[in-house]
């Protein structure tokens, strides 16, 4: 059931150790949630990116074979700024993800190489709120990471995937969704929201391209807003809003 749109955010769940982040592209955790992951990592916590593309249809002024090095290299660094070293990325058409066995088998597979306890993605609804319409890569990743939290489980969905060594891994306890319209939990951003910042600005390029406002204004503008109209519903604080599911 959606929470009521009112309902008080309650704190993420802190009895877990590591953390896999799903999204569809370069720049997705930094727009919605690395406030979160610093302050994870921080902790002590581990935390690992998978990206389904290398971001290389983002950009319309750089052909694509010139554009993905450059977002790789950016989300290397944007990962660093909030304590992430492990960036994977599993080489599916940036724009034209098609949600299916191949994606669900390869978020499978880095499921049950990373072994987490919590696992975060990005909105897979069709619009942002009902206000703005999502783009078809963040829904198919999105949905795919929610069903390969249970496929990674089951040794006879994707059974080549013990062949490579790659043993079941039921241990995933919760989902959290990033971007989400009907948000249930959160984290103080205000420890991490510099780092934040920070992780967003190594996207220099995309954000470049995207607007002509000052980048470091943009980015801070950006996510001091999300962080702030999440603070209503928690208790004042400026958060980072998760929509949660449990296994």
């Amino acid at each position: 059931m959606t929470e009521p749109t009112n309902a008080q955010l309650q704190p993420m769940p802190e009895d877990w150790q590591r953390a896999l982040a799903v999204v569809a592209h370069p720049d997705d955790l930094e727009y919605g949630c690395s406030a979160a992951v610093a302050a994870w990592t921080d902790a002590g916590r581990e935390v690992a990116y998978v990206l389904a593309t290398r971001g290389e249809a983002g950009i319309d002024t750089l052909e694509p074979a010139v554009c993905a090095p450059l977002r790789e290299r950016e989300q290397r660094t944007s990962a660093a700024a909030v304590g992430v070293s492990s960036v994977e990325f599993l080489d599916h058409r940036d724009g034209v993800i098609e949600y299916g066995p191949a994606l669900r088998r390869d978020i499978g597979a880095a499921v049950r190489r990373h072994r987490p306890e919590l696992i975060i993605t990005l909105n897979h609804r069709d619009t942002w709120g009902g206000v703005a319409w999502n783009t078809p890569d963040h829904v198919a990743v999105g949905r795919a990471t929610l069903d390969a939290a249970s496929d990674a489980g089951n040794r006879w969905i994707f059974p080549e995937l013990a062949e490579q060594g790659l043993e079941p891994w039921d241990g995933v306890r919760w989902v959290a969704v990033a971007g989400s319209a009907s948000p249930t939990h959160a984290v103080d951003a205000t420890p991490g929201l510099e780092r934040a910042v920070r992780s967003l600005l190594e996207h220099r390029t995309y954000i470049e391209a995207l607007t002509e406002e000052d980048p470091e204004t943009y980015a801070r503008g950006f996510l001091t807003a999300n962080a702030q109209a999440a603070a209503e519903r928690f208790g004042g604080r400026p958060a980072v809003a998760f929509e949660l599911f449990s296994r």
